[in-house]
């Protein structure tokens, strides 16, 4: 894995020694040029950056990480317990093939180790090395994207920042079972995407839902493996214009969305992308340095309330609908909610074969006056099928 990284910048290196002692840049083990590798032994999260290669991305801004390197040094941790390693960046390999291939074998490492990388980046195709990083396992995946567009886009064109989810979709070995989408806008998405994810029986969840109740996104980040954030879905007056967006996510909405992904038991990748232009915008640099302190605080705050088997944890509920009963848990430990699905999903996955559905109170609630929810239909779908 050390071969396809490279230390942080020496300028870095410098202005750690100014920070408050008990500052998170002094907290964690940095891959420096002094200090070199860091010993990954009881380490629980790294960080790491993309590169990309100049010729491939000449029309992008300049993509550094030093700005929210520093300015995620510079924050203070909470009361966790999980070692952070910094491991610098990924370097970019002479074709965009070649870096995902990179970015494929570091996640796969990591995974194996029970490291969780955050991955740092430009392009946000690099979301699919990410995925490929969990080939090994050989189990269907739940991937979850914070993002104002779908990214399918054209299964047939080379892979890019509008197609990468597409080539999930048609490339062997198929790995992704489920697909997510957080905030997205219509505007950005053509007709026929809409009704290709429709048809897949993927979920949508579009920024209007989001804004009136973040909270109610949660149970769909809940059983992801892993989740992306594209910064583009941030709304410009948050990010100083990085992104030209007006419409979009705003700084607490990211960032409690971040907190989720870190909450959820299941989730062991997280990545940022389409973080270009940060050097000279601390305000953005500031805002996605945040984003990965709240995912680092969910992964210190986790639950562990997912023993189905054991129903002294639980509380049941049985909700009669026409002719079938809906079968609630909600966990004495955490509040979360779960509702089962008559058939097993059998995904050789994290929840055992048990097909319980993660969902919320207000679900419970739409089932006691005669709603099944929309979730539930579409999961049930895809057991039928």
């Amino acid at each position: 894995m050390q071969d396809f990284l490279k230390p942080i910048n020496n300028t870095l290196e410098v202005q750690l020694e100014y920070l408050e002692p008990n500052s998170l840049g002094h907290q964690m083990a940095i891959y420096t040029n002094k200090l070199g590798f860091p010993d990954l032994q009881n380490v629980k999260i790294a960080i790491l950056g993309v590169g990309e290669n100049q010729t491939e991305d000449s029309i992008h801004p300049e993509l550094s990480f030093d700005a929210l390197r520093m300015s995620f040094y510079s924050l203070f941790p909470g009361n966790w317990s999980a070692a952070i390693a910094d491991l610098g960046d990924i370097v970019a390999g002479h074709s965009r093939a070649d870096t995902l291939f990179a970015v494929q074998k570091v996640v796969e490492e990591l995974l194996q180790q029970d490291i969780i990388p955050i991955l740092l980046g430009g392009r946000q195709d690099l979301v699919y090395g990410q995925y490929r990083g969990y080939t090994y396992l050989n189990k269907m995946l739940h991937y979850v994207n914070i993002d104002s567009q779908f990214d399918i886009g054209d299964m047939e064109a080379p892979i890019g920042n509008r197609n990468y989810v597409g080539k999930m979709v048609s490339t062997k070995p198929y790995r992704l079972f489920n697909y997510t989408v957080l905030g997205y806008q219509s505007y950005y998405n053509s007709a026929d995407e809409i009704a290709l994810l429709d048809k897949l029986l993927f979920d949508a969840y579009r920024i209007g839902e989001i804004t009136s109740d973040v909270s109610k996104v949660e149970p769909y980040i809940r059983d992801a493996d892993f989740v992306s954030l594209d910064a583009r879905s941030i709304q410009a007056a948050y990010m100083g214009s990085v992104h030209y967006n007006p419409n979009g996510l705003n700084s607490r909405e990211v960032c409690a969305l971040t907190r989720y992904a870190g909450l959820s038991n299941t989730c062991n990748s997280f990545s940022i992308t389409e973080m270009y232009g940060l050097k000279n915008n601390p305000q953005a640099a500031m805002l996605l340095a945040q984003c990965v302190w709240y995912f680092i605080e969910g992964v210190n705050f986790r639950v562990n309330d997912e023993d189905f088997e054991d129903d002294n944890f639980y509380k049941n509920y049985q909700v009669p609908i026409d002719d079938m009963v809906l079968h609630f848990k909600k966990s004495l430990k955490s509040g979360r909610w779960w509702i089962k699905l008559p058939k097993s999903l059998d995904l050789d996955n994290k929840v055992k074969s048990v097909a319980l559905l993660p969902c919320s109170y207000d679900d419970y609630v739409a089932a006691c006056h005669q709603e099944i929810p929309e979730r539930w239909l579409k999961a049930q779908k895809k057991v039928d099928f």
